[in-house]
């Protein structure tokens, strides 16, 4: 049996609500070309789940492997510096459980890519 993927998209938060709209409808995609993976939203602060609640909720669903992908643009404090604490709390709480945190989005090619295609648009 293989074991259940669960993905973290890990992003800032906002106090307004229409900000989740863009996180959710990534995970509502990545849901349907993985039926078979588990996909959860967290955030830094302002909204809940957090990255704790969120990651705690996949690996009662059965997640043994967890990938943290942060939507945000690029490498800043809160993916260099408060993330990687996040996941060693988690890595502490849930030994059994692997934890991956992959790079910010903003920084891989297909998305700079895009980004400037977007810019170039009339």
């Amino acid at each position: 049996m293989t074991p259940v993927r669960g993905i973290v998209l890990f992003a800032h938060g906002s106090r307004d609500d229409r900000w989740r709209a863009p996180v959710e409808a990534v995970a509502h995609r990545v849901a349907e070309l993985d039926p078979q993976a588990k996909v959860s939203c967290a955030y830094l602060e302002l909204v809940q789940p957090d990255l704790l609640n969120a990651a705690e909720a996949l690996i009662r669903e059965g997640a043994r492997t967890i990938r943290v992908l942060p939507l945000f643009l690029g490498m800043g404090k809160h993916v260099r510096e408060d993330l990687p604490q996040l996941l060693d709390e988690l890595r502490a709480r849930h030994p059994a459980v692997g934890f991956t945190l992959a790079g910010a989005v903003g920084e891989e090619p297909e998305v700079i890519e895009l980004l400037a295609r977007k810019a170039l648009e009339s």
